[in-house]
């Protein structure tokens, strides 16, 4: 029972890194772009909100496959095809929480305005400098709220999780496979204890963001 709840932090905490290092410079260029077509790219990120996970978690399957040519790529680095592996799961989860951490530091950045960043220009300050000490210290309550979401959303997928990993224990089994293992087997109490646990931990989640945001805007 240990090794799902295991799997599934690696997983989740992994998940959320890469989408922290890789979603807050595009939630930046969306929030300050002033091309046409940035909607474009924000209504392909925001799919996964509205695409039922097992459709994205085909296509993701098809993509990686071993017959595509990320698919060979992917075997020429790893030695081994994307789809049923941990490194799979990790793309898929990237892409599908890639909505919940994006929007949120979209958010942030454009309800910061123009004047800080135009202040800081009249300082000297460069481009660069005005985002890493400037714009990121402001945006502090959105960079949370995406972190938090883009982790707890990673631990509770199921859809694409079971596309494109599969039900391997130690390998592809995360907690939601678990449960619905433990369900298909009449094993109540597994189910119960596991599913428990999720609900307390999602509630802990939503309580420790919205506190945490409370008090990030009375320090403002």
């Amino acid at each position: 029972m240990i090794e799902p709840i295991l799997l599934t932090l690696k997983l989740a905490g992994l998940t959320t890194l890469i989408l922290m290092v890789l979603g807050t410079p595009l939630a930046w260029w969306l929030a300050r772009s002033q091309a046409w077509w940035k909607e474009a790219i924000g209504a392909i990120v925001a799919l996964p909100l509205v695409l039922p996970p097992t459709v994205l978690g085909f296509y993701l399957l098809i993509a990686l496959g071993p017959n595509s040519p990320l698919g060979q790529l992917a075997i020429s680095i790893f030695g081994h095809s994307l789809p049923f592996s941990f490194t799979g799961l990790v793309i898929g989860s990237v892409i599908y929480s890639l909505p919940f951490v994006v929007q949120p530091v979209r958010n942030a950045f454009e309800a910061m305005g123009h004047k800080p960043l135009e202040a800081a220009a009249t300082l000297r300050a460069s481009p660069l400098d005005s985002f890493f000490n400037v714009a990121l210290p402001l945006a502090r309550p959105g960079l949370l709220t995406g972190a938090v979401l883009g982790f707890a959303h990673t631990v509770g997928e199921f859809g694409v999780v079971l596309m494109i990993g599969g039900n391997i224990p130690g390998k592809t089994k995360v907690l939601s496979i678990a449960i619905y293992d433990h369900v298909e087997s009449l094993e109540w109490t597994q189910a119960h204890i596991l599913s428990a646990g999720m609900l307390v931990f999602s509630f802990c989640v939503i309580l420790i963001m919205m506190v945490s945001e409370k008090r990030m805007r009375k320090r403002r």
